[in-house]
């Protein structure tokens, strides 16, 4: 399945994609994408509803982030063997952490509004995943059994903040709007390899980024299994699990987003994403 949440900002309100590309109102049967309605038992119910007996949705309605309730949005650095390279750092020994506060969270395709202060923010189209069960201490053989979906993530970097000066990378990677996600929350058995997706990026028609979840150093299963070793991973908990080659920093001489571009973005079976690129007021 294929689901979302429409309406505007604060009152979105559950859907499903039909097989016409249809919205359908799911709100009669959940109150939201959110924590335990995300489990293999909620999810299978919505399944077993007949999409045409659901109030279609005009299509012009915004699309919000595909998760509501994020309790931890969590992201892996260096995760693609060739994005390490571009980057001219070595490839990590175990994946690297780190977190993006949850109020950085928007739509798919709502605006991107550049910091004050930034000279380089930067794009990275990413695997999003969903957590449906949660889990403490699981084996990658069981990892994938505790995901309810995956999405895109744009996981917007400014670069300056996040590299330069002192503290963590959270300053960089948690500005206003710097992770829209979605369009959709596809559920996991419409994705029968998440390491074999094909990822591609846009800066103002301009393909910046092209690469392949076949590349990550660490794999979704592992990198599930490593982080619920440290902290139980909740319903609802978000994980971004790496970009490939073609961001601005790693560019020569680096290119870094301005006001009035425009990203588009997408991974395979999980739709796309295209955001304006603006000003801080």
């Amino acid at each position: 399945m294929k689901l979302l949440r429409y309406g505007p900002v604060g009152q979105e309100k559950p859907g499903l994609l039909d097989v016409d590309g249809v919205i359908r109102d799911l709100s009669a049967h959940m109150d939201d994408l959110i924590g335990d309605q995300l489990s293999d038992a909620a999810l299978a119910r919505v399944a077993a509803i007949d999409p045409s007996t659901l109030a279609a949705v005009d299509a012009s309605v915004r699309v919000g982030p595909c998760v509501s309730g994020v309790g931890k949005l969590m992201a892996i650095g260096l995760n693609f063997s060739d994005h390490a390279k571009e980057t001219g750092m070595a490839e990590p020994a175990e994946p690297v952490l780190f977190s993006k506060y949850t109020s950085s969270i928007v739509g798919p395709n709502d605006d991107v509004i550049l910091p004050r202060g930034s000279e380089k923010t930067d794009w990275e189209v990413e695997l999003g995943v969903v957590i449906g069960k949660a889990a403490k201490y699981v084996t990658e053989a069981e990892a994938l059994d505790h995901v309810a979906g995956y999405c895109i993530i744009n996981d917007v970097s400014e670069r300056g903040f996040q590299l330069e000066g002192t503290g963590q990378w959270v300053k960089g990677k948690s500005c206003d709007t710097f992770a829209p996600i979605g369009p959709w929350l596809v559920t996991r058995d419409e994705i029968a390899d998440p390491q074999n997706l094909d990822m591609w990026l846009d800066v103002s028609g301009v393909r910046r980024q092209t690469g392949n979840t076949k590349t990550m150093i660490f794999s979704v299963a592992h990198i599930i299994s490593y982080l619920s070793n440290f902290f139980t991973l909740h319903p609802g908990d978000v994980i971004s699990t790496g970009t490939p080659p073609g961001v601005g920093m790693g560019m020569k001489p680096p290119q870094y987003l301005k006001a009035g571009d425009t990203m588009r973005l997408g991974v395979s079976g999980l739709g796309e994403q295209k955001q304006r690129v603006v000003a801080s007021s």
